[in-house]
């Protein structure tokens, strides 16, 4: 298991495996959580909004206004309210 030793600044090199493994490079971003069990977990940040905007993208998929939008969810929410 690839290891790393803390520097007097607390920063640490991460192993080549390991960048490979969560594909970043000079510049990303890692984002550090704390699991229940103590255990610390990274991952790679990914880009800025404008980058995930294409995977929404659907050429085929009709185009829908944003009033239109606001009375599907106005709908659904009354549908839901309703059956409680």
């Amino acid at each position: 298991m690839p290891t790393s030793t803390l520097s007097s600044k607390g920063q640490i090199t991460l192993p080549k495996p390991i960048r490979q493994h969560l594909q970043i490079a000079e510049g990303d971003q890692i984002d550090f959580s704390i699991e229940a069990n103590g255990s610390v977990v990274l991952h790679r940040l990914v880009g800025s909004v404008s980058e995930l905007a294409s995977i929404f993208y659907r050429p085929q998929r009709k185009k829908v206004s944003h009033q239109d939008m606001d009375n599907a969810i106005a709908n659904a929410v009354t549908e839901k309210v309703g059956k409680r």
